[in-house]
């Protein structure tokens, strides 16, 4: 799905100002609302766009330890491992990856003790082979996806795709 300069710019209003009303975004992008409408319907069915719930704090929410734990998984059983960790709730994401290991979890903890009984527990899933930790320290670079947006609408433009409304 291309992203033209016109998609960018909604974008970046959905970002940094995520509480705002279509009527008032249309305002502010000078385009009729039924364009607007119409575009965020497009990017949520193309999946650009895929959520638009709030953003939580697991450090607020009494999780501040985050840790990146890779899991080794027997041979033929990483659904059924990914199954599994989708029941632990301090597990906030998992990935399949390549290189050193089969998965890829971030996990939030209260205390290094509770991050200690998360992995103990995760050892204990059938096929789980080993598991790697890593504790993060301090995040230097937040989720973000602004940037990334920016650099799509700026290679669109260079492209030709710009679009006025």
């Amino acid at each position: 799905m291309a992203v033209d300069e016109l998609d960018t710019r909604i974008l970046r209003l959905l970002i940094e100002q995520p509480r705002t009303s279509v009527r008032e975004y249309a305002r502010i992008l000078g385009i009729a609302r039924g364009t607007l409408q119409a575009r965020l319907d497009r990017m949520e069915r193309d999946g650009v766009i895929t959520g638009t719930g709030p953003v939580l704090s697991p450090a607020a929410l009494g999780h501040p330890v985050l840790a990146f734990v890779h899991i080794e998984v027997t041979q033929g059983h990483l659904d059924d491992v990914g199954d599994a960790l989708a029941a632990v709730p301090e597990i906030i994401e998992a990935f399949s990856i390549t290189g050193g290991g089969d998965l890829l979890t971030r996990v939030v903890a209260r205390d290094n003790g509770h991050l200690e009984d998360v992995i103990q527990r995760l050892i204990q899933i059938p096929g789980v082979v080993r598991t790697r930790t890593e504790m993060a320290l301090r995040e230097r670079v937040p989720h973000r996806l602004l940037p990334l947006v920016e650099a799509v609408g700026r290679a669109s433009v260079r492209r030709g795709e710009r679009v006025g409304g």
